[in-house]
């Protein structure tokens, strides 16, 4: 006959097997909300963000354990902060999310800054890149750039250069542009240089040409541009070289969405020579940047080449991993900020970390001209400058 003894011994340990192993939490699965624009114009810079990210997930989907991380994707359609709070809203609400990501315009993320505060829900942005839009909420974290932080040292470098005295502005007019304008202006600075006019073009579809031949009338050493990045850096690239600026002795330089790296092919020749200020270029001289640029090509075609856009969803993606890998299951909108003030990180473009006091990004720039390397074109750098701070905070 079983024993009373024996008989709760052996219920026990059915019970015991249907349970987790002592020691073991349960797998969490996290959700992060992606809003980028995927569709209109700016189509590319979106599907960029969006292919940057999947592929941080693949290259490290074994790094949480058995936690996953489920990429919820939503089309803002461009610069439409009305549909990008729409779409937060719905990401927060409906769908449950524990990030908000991605972002190209910054009055989209200046739209959803007030929801990520309301819901506590921590929002990493990937491009927009006005330096006041991590205030506009505590729970807001960057890892792209900003404006000031990739202008200033360009401005910097012209300054130096004995051959540009003087400098026309020409940028996209939204914030971002017209804080590259001021960036750029009060950078460029020395005995015999100066500014000696600037112009504002529509951040959609502008006509680069009547803008282009203003400045060619103008005779500056050189022109200075802010853009986007897209199709519009093709666009105004075709416009410079028909209407023979470069002829006419004006030297071209800007920031790197001027000579995006998806669009080089389609610039030609043109585009040789371009000195630009960035912080990520294909051909950064890297372990991981050669590690991401072939698990890219794996992964989307051999043809297929990432920009800065990439990178931002990549890395936004892998502060996002590390805040979870650090709160072992213990995530919170606070904490999960809180983790990611205090991270760093070997990326493709260099070394990064989130600056504890602004949650901004701190990187490398980099000064780079577009050369004829391996049979394409691409922009090599020549310069850096190191750990560069947003200088809009200083402020």
């Amino acid at each position: 006959m079983t024993s009373f003894r024996s008989l709760v011994l052996g219920t026990a340990v059915a019970i015991a097997a249907l349970l987790p192993m002592a020691g073991t939490a349960a797998a969490k699965a996290y959700k992060v909300g992606l809003i980028a624009s995927l569709s209109g114009p700016t189509a590319s810079l979106g599907q960029q963000i969006e292919r940057g990210a999947r592929l941080y997930q693949q290259m490290h989907k074994n790094d949480l354990g058995d936690d996953t991380v489920e990429l919820i994707v939503r089309d803002d359609t461009g610069p439409a902060p009305d549909v990008a709070k729409r779409l937060a809203q719905e990401l927060v609400v409906r769908d449950h999310v524990d990030f908000l990501a991605g972002i190209i315009f910054t009055p989209n993320a200046n739209a959803i800054a007030p929801i990520a505060t309301q819901a506590k829900v921590p929002f990493v942005i990937m491009n927009a890149a006005a330096s006041a839009t991590t205030k506009a909420s505590p729970y807001i974290v960057r890892v792209s750039q900003t404006i000031g932080q990739f202008t200033q040292p360009l401005a910097q470098w012209a300054s130096q250069q004995p051959d540009i005295r003087t400098v026309y502005t020409l940028v996209s007019d939204y914030a971002p542009g017209l804080e590259a304008e001021e960036a750029f202006t009060t950078g460029f600075k020395g005995a015999g240089k100066s500014v000696v006019s600037s112009v504002r073009v529509p951040v959609q579809s502008p006509d680069f040409v009547p803008f282009l031949q203003k400045v060619k009338d103008a005779k500056p050493d050189a022109l200075y541009v802010f853009l986007p990045g897209g199709t519009q850096s093709t666009a105004l690239m075709k416009a410079y070289q028909s209407l023979g600026l470069k002829e006419a002795g004006v030297r071209l330089i800007g920031s790197g969405e001027v000579t995006v790296e998806d669009e080089l092919p389609n610039m030609g020749d043109a585009a040789l020579g371009v000195v630009t200020g960035f912080h990520y270029s294909t051909a950064h001289d890297s372990k991981a940047n050669a590690d991401f640029l072939k698990a890219w090509q794996a992964a989307y075609g051999a043809d297929s080449v990432p920009t800065f856009m990439a990178i931002g969803g990549y890395d936004g993606m892998a502060a996002i991993h590390g805040a979870i890998a650090a709160l072992k299951g213990k995530l919170t909108g606070e904490a999960a900020v809180e983790a990611m003030r205090h991270w760093s990180a070997e990326s493709p473009r260099g070394p990064i970390a989130i600056d504890p006091d602004t949650r901004d990004i701190v990187q490398n720039i980099y000064i780079r001209r577009v050369e004829k390397t391996d049979g394409g074109l691409r922009n090599v750098e020549f310069e850096t400058f190191k750990a560069v701070k947003d200088p809009g905070k200083a402020k």
